[in-house]
């Protein structure tokens, strides 16, 4: 395993996936296992998961990323799902949440997640969106925990992969993940330079 700083610094976005080594499933089901570990609003987890493994669907995906070969490549892609109604009262997680803060605050917070999460289609697609979007960086950092290298994708047809795979209106397919094992032949380009704090953050 990686030490928590090298997760950061040795993660790197692969586009040349080894076809011939395959992605135990006992290590996907531990890499979104610790995934999960994620935060999300109320932790209400509003999100779900494709895990793309055939070669059936994996060619459906393909033709729906404008043929990005790794995604053929890859032993798994992942389908990143936001649920814009993770918020209402369907959710069980408030069942959860209800052992903690009682009935009575739990009906306080529906009410509140309600109105900061529910009140305009923007307010939902964003709720959808920005929680899937943490679960997804936690599964490529627990990827790398466990040697398995990642590319976030959002090159592709978001509507097209709703109909394909079918997925529910009331679900946003936020980004993809292709995982699986660096192609030792192929050399990655040096990490391009990031932005500093002294570039990126603004002090007020």
């Amino acid at each position: 395993m990686c030490t928590t700083v090298n997760i950061f610094e040795d993660r790197r976005s692969i586009n040349f996936f080894d076809k011939e080594q395959k992605l135990s499933d006992e290590t996907l089901k531990t890499i979104i296992n610790t995934a999960v570990l994620a935060p999300s609003a109320f932790n209400l987890q509003p999100w779900n998961v494709i895990a793309v493994k055939s070669l059936e669907a994996k060619e459906k995906l393909h033709n729906l990323c404008f043929q990005q070969v790794k995604v053929l490549e890859a032993p798994v892609t992942l389908i990143i799902i936001g649920d814009k109604d993770g918020y209402k009262d369907s959710n069980s997680q408030w069942g959860e949440l209800e052992k903690a803060m009682g009935k009575e605050g739990v009906e306080r917070a529906k009410g509140f997640a309600a109105m900061l999460y529910g009140s305009t289609e923007d307010r939902k697609i964003k709720f959808a969106e920005s929680n899937a979007g943490l679960l997804a960086m936690s599964i490529m950092y627990a990827a790398k925990n466990y040697g398995v290298e990642s590319h976030a994708m959002s090159g592709l047809d978001f509507e097209g992969v709703k109909k394909e795979f079918g997925i529910v209106q009331n679900k946003e397919v936020v980004m993809l993940i292709t995982l699986g094992y660096l192609d030792k032949s192929k050399t990655l380009y040096p990490r391009a330079k990031r932005r500093s704090y002294e570039e990126l953050v603004i002090e007020v």
